[in-house]
């Protein structure tokens, strides 16, 4: 009887009920999307850099966890004496580049490509390697989502390059140019981002990491075997990307509490005498907190089903149109869903109880 009475509630006040849920998708939608967003850009680098192949990197003094986010790149014959160490079999040199050409935020490598293959060989699917100096490689996903085609000119850091070759995606970067010609343009002439140095046996990876750190002037570079690197590109070791989270999550409950407050005290006002009848049949306060708490409860079922549909169906298109990555976990389904009970069940602790000590009298005289 109650759920059918709540239900006759929520259908009797459609405009009501629907920006009800429609606040609370925003919510769900907004903490799904947005740290989607936030975390999967940082899984991908995690997973494109150790697809590299690369046992240790180092990175210039002051450097940020995430490559490429320095403004004092490193001389490139640092590379040469880090070569003659022993367990040392390759070192590669890599200039990294964060550009946001055609409105997409990406990181191109200047590298160069008999060492960087040395790592690990490109998968070449369609055209070749560098045959010039304003040829470039792209991965597949930036082939597709550009609809690019090797033959192709593309524009980039003001300059027009050539498609020599599409690759395998998942080895640092989407786009590739020579290490040479990244350094004219960035004005960075025999200087590197960052070494992605191959030991002679992975299970030399520490040793080889240590080797670097004892050598002269080294002890302030940011030297790591990749297992160790790959490990802190987490949002707790990313500055201010836990703090962006909890902002976000922050905002969202205060509009899903916002919202739920507004509108079951103004559903409760306006049922005055409704309450009244009800109190005056016998039921208790609890019977009227319940009631109010359960369409709370539906209003959210409903407004998570949709923001969960709504967050499914923009990260589908955001990863058909774009490069970037939204990764939208089963855990962050959890958390939102929680989230969005628990706020929506807060902003209706205030209405409820004030329906319930209403008294039936007052409520039956009510106009």
């Amino acid at each position: 009887m109650m759920n059918k009475m709540i239900v006759a509630n929520l259908t009797n006040r459609p405009v009501r009920s629907v920006i009800s849920i429609a606040a609370i998708a925003l919510e769900v939608a907004l903490i799904l999307l947005i740290v989607g967003f936030s975390i999967g850009l940082l899984n991908d680098s995690r997973s494109r850099q150790a697809g590299i192949g690369a046992d240790v990197i180092v990175l210039p003094p002051g450097s940020s966890n995430i490559v490429g986010l320095t403004s004092s790149p490193m001389p490139v014959k640092i590379g040469d004496i880090i070569g003659k160490l022993p367990d040392v079999a390759v070192v590669a040199p890599v200039l990294i580049q964060v550009s946001t050409s055609g409105g997409h935020l990406q990181n191109i490598f200047g590298v160069d490509l008999h060492s960087f293959e040395a790592l690990r060989p490109f998968t070449y699917l369609k055209g070749g390697p560098f045959r010039a100096g304003n040829d470039i490689l792209v991965d597949d996903i930036y082939a597709n989502g550009n609809h690019a085609k090797v033959g192709d000119t593309v524009d980039l850091l003001n300059q027009t390059f050539h498609i020599s070759g599409i690759v395998a995606h998942g080895q640092g970067a989407r786009v590739f140019l020579p290490l040479s010609k990244l350094q004219e343009l960035n004005g960075a002439i025999g200087r590197a981002t960052a070494f992605y140095i191959k030991a002679d046996n992975p299970a030399n990876a520490e040793a080889v990491a240590s080797e670097i750190r004892n050598v002269p002037h080294m002890e302030t570079y940011g030297v790591h075997s990749m297992r160790e690197y790959l490990s802190m590109l987490t949002p707790d070791n990313i500055p201010m990307l836990s703090t962006f989270i909890h902002i976000v999550i922050g905002i969202s409950v205060t509009i899903g509490f916002i919202v739920i407050f507004q509108a079951m005290y103004a559903a409760v006002m306006e049922r005055t005498r409704e309450i009244g009848i009800l109190k005056s049949l016998g039921a208790s306060r609890l019977y009227i907190i319940d009631a109010i708490l359960r369409e709370t409860a539906l209003l959210s079922i409903g407004g998570i089903i949709v923001g969960i549909v709504i967050s499914l169906a923009t990260s589908a298109s955001i990863e058909k149109r774009t490069t970037l990555p939204v990764d939208i976990t089963s855990k962050w389904i959890i958390t939102a869903i929680l989230i969005a009970i628990i706020g929506s069940l807060a902003g209706a602790i205030y209405p409820a109880f004030k329906a319930a000590q209403k008294d039936p009298i007052d409520a039956l005289a009510y106009e």
